[in-house]
């Protein structure tokens, strides 16, 4: 490795160190005052309003962003742009929370005393314990840092790393005290992959028209037929209407190896994989996954036999495993 590649392994190294380190560092001076916080904005009628200049407005957007996919009402407005018109955004019952690692940012000053004659409670978060932002707000979360990453302690990185953790605190905080589930998650992402883990169900995927399946008694050759028009790799063994077990692609052929005129009975696999049709498909897929099987079979509440989903449906609509 010459000294280039050192030199910039060192560099992004010390980086993740330094920023790893006043995390740990906010972690270890965490008291009532952030419980305050949290108390105050589950009994606000309002929103949390986010607000800071610089890259503190970028942090300020990210925290608005997980707030709102985590169910606590949020918006961001830039301090410049409140004192030039946007201050009505901000509605009654609304809590804000100002982003400024000095805690002198002009803008941010500027609209705090505004914010106060229109009776909003403001958070102030700021690395400057005696700094005007930290003396004028109702709550105070001290984010300090001994030096930004930079190498000339300029360009903000680790001070935006210790405030877009400490936004995350406040949101997993509120997302655990309101009590939101998977399933509510699932009603603000309904795009992409994260969107089809938490809403895609087996119904979704199977097909009513294609439903494979033999009795005990079939032979080999009633087996292979049906397995080959539902072309699941497998099939799925009924009596009496009860699901009894399933054949699969492997065990045909191993049973073809042997005895050509062995019935499904003798070949079958007499646990399958079930699962209502109501189930997360994500579900089935980390099922399956840890079973080291590619076929579930989908039914009813009631235990009827609905279809087949092979894992290649699974991957062709983008549903992944929840593992």
């Amino acid at each position: 490795m010459s000294s280039s590649d050192d030199t910039i392994l060192n560099r992004a190294l010390n980086t993740l160190r330094m920023e790893g380190d006043a995390i740990h560092r906010l972690a270890t001076l965490l008291d009532n005052s952030f419980v305050d916080v949290i108390k105050l904005i589950i009994n606000t009628k309002g929103r949390v309003v986010l607000t800071g200049v610089g890259k503190s407005a970028d942090v300020g957007r990210k925290i608005v962003a997980t707030l709102n996919s985590t169910g606590s009402p949020a918006l961001f407005v830039h301090a410049g742009d409140a004192v030039h018109g946007d201050l009505g955004i901000i509605q009654l019952g609304d809590v804000v929370l100002c982003l400024s690692k000095s805690g002198r940012s002009p803008e941010v000053m500027a609209l705090v005393p505004l914010l106060k004659q229109h009776g909003h409670p403001i958070i102030g978060v700021t690395g400057a314990s005696d700094s005007p932002l930290a003396k004028q707000s109702d709550h105070v979360l001290i984010a300090g840092i001994d030096a930004e990453a930079c190498p000339y302690d300029l360009a903000p990185t680790t001070s935006t790393a210790v405030q877009m953790a400490l936004g995350d605190a406040i949101a997993m905080c509120l997302m655990e005290i309101r009590g939101f589930k998977a399933e509510d998650f699932a009603k603000f992402h309904p795009g992409g992959a994260l969107g089809k883990k938490l809403t895609v169900t087996l119904e979704d995927l199977f097909d009513k028209d294609r439903t494979p399946q033999v009795n005990l008694e079939s032979p080999l050759q009633e087996v292979l037929m049906s397995m080959t028009e539902g072309r699941y790799g497998a099939t799925v063994v009924i009596q009496n209407e009860k699901i009894v077990g399933i054949i699969t692609d492997g065990d045909l052929r191993r049973a073809l190896e042997k005895e050509s005129s062995a019935k499904a009975s003798e070949i079958m696999s007499k646990n399958p994989l079930i699962k209502s049709h109501k189930e997360l498909a994500a579900n089935a897929a980390s099922a399956m996954q840890d079973l080291g099987i590619s076929q579930v079979i989908v039914t009813t509440e009631d235990n009827e036999y609905l279809g087949l989903v092979h894992l290649h449906d699974l991957v062709k609509e983008g549903v992944t495993s929840n593992k």
